[in-house]
């Protein structure tokens, strides 16, 4: 069974689950009178929606790249996350809003024993169904199962208040249906901004995790002759769908053709291993082939690195004779202002190689 008929398998035992939860808690807060029940069910309701959002969005996302999107359609599967967050924080409004009108207009509810036992069932099966649905969103890398899981996760507290709200007013007689109702709405709408929060981060583009990036550098080092690997840029076009390009640092003399079986290698084991795309590797020329070189090498790393906010100094070239010098640095995203560090070190390396010609390229901190 693949991811996408894994996300629908566990998108159908939440539609049946929440349909049967809804039906029953419709009716009992329907008899029960009770307004706290009612909002409880509208919230199952909308869980029935948002996992038949997720199986439609997991199918569109999951059709083969075509000439308009040579990416595939893997981000569908975010909107898809945007559209349950919508409905969250729709159903906490909706919520809310009744819950006002029987705050200024109340009405006393009426239990049974029956229908709080069938309440405190719909607890036990909220959170066992949300634990599993988080779970295998977060094994199956999916925003929306994850979503739906935290909900179901929600639902489960939110039924215990309202189980809180009954057994106060069966033991002490005092009402607090409608401000239960109120609670719930807010933990709803929370719920529903954050979802939204993070998922829109993720559209937006988000670094790609530290691990991550680590590993797939150290899977590029083990290749022999290959002294580093720098400005891993990856980008996110769906769950488990990361293309990127890399600098690879190599001894200036080898031949394009040994470049090229490198690359190419270094591409398919970090596909193999990793499942990225490195569409692009670029090179760095690295020479260390006199002492002279490693000992100028040795000093430019001291003293670049000195500066506040520098973050890495990477694919330093340096010829004596015709006394170039060049090398990349990342400057941290804190730097009040880039191009001021950027400037600094230009100036404290040509400071002390003024006799060189200097080229320092800025790179961006995308990767750890």
């Amino acid at each position: 069974m693949n991811r996408e008929q894994q996300i629908i398998r566990v998108s159908f035992i939440g539609i049946i689950t929440n349909i049967i939860l809804a039906g029953f808690k419709f009716v009992i807060g329907f008899m029960a009178n009770s307004v706290a029940i009612m909002i409880d069910a509208l919230n199952n309701a909308s869980d029935v929606l948002s996992s038949v959002i997720t199986v439609i969005g997991t199918k569109l996302a999951g059709r083969p790249a075509d000439r308009d999107h040579p990416y595939g359609h893997g981000r569908i599967e975010y909107l898809t996350a945007e559209v349950i967050s919508a409905i969250v924080l729709y159903a906490g409004i909706t919520a809310m809003i009744e819950s006002v009108k029987k705050i200024l207009s109340p009405v006393e509810p009426k239990y049974s024993y029956v229908s709080l036992i069938i309440v405190t069932a719909g607890i036990i099966v909220k959170f066992v169904l949300g634990r599993y649905v988080s779970s295998q969103g977060i094994k199956l890398s999916s925003d929306a199962l994850t979503d739906s899981g935290k909900d179901a996760l929600m639902d489960s507290a939110v039924s215990a208040s309202t189980l809180l709200g009954a057994l106060i007013f069966l033991g002490l007689g005092i009402n607090l249906e409608a401000w239960l109702g109120a609670f719930i709405s807010l933990v709803i709408i929370k719920a529903g901004f954050e979802m939204f929060r993070e998922t829109t981060s993720k559209i937006l583009g988000e670094r790609v995790e530290s691990e991550l990036t680590k590993s797939i550098k150290a899977t590029i080092c083990e290749t022999g002759g290959v002294f580093g690997a720098y400005d891993l840029i990856l980008t996110n076009y769906g769950p488990d769908r990361l293309m990127g390009s890399v600098h690879i640092e190599i001894p200036d003399t080898w031949t394009a053709d040994k470049i090229d079986i490198v690359s190419r290698g270094i591409a398919q084991k970090v596909f193999n291993r990793h499942h990225v795309i490195l569409a692009a590797i670029g090179v760095y020329s690295h020479n260390s082939s006199s002492n002279e070189v490693k000992e100028l090498r040795s000093e430019l790393t001291r003293v670049v690195m000195s500066h506040d906010y520098v973050l890495q100094i990477h694919g330093i070239y340096c010829d004596i004779k015709a006394k170039i010098i060049r090398f990349d640095i990342v400057v941290d995203f804190a730097a009040p202002d880039v191009k001021e560090v950027h400037n600094k070190v230009i100036k404290s390396v040509t400071k002390l190689y003024p006799d060189f010609t200097i080229t320092v390229q800025l790179d961006q901190d995308y990767s750890d």
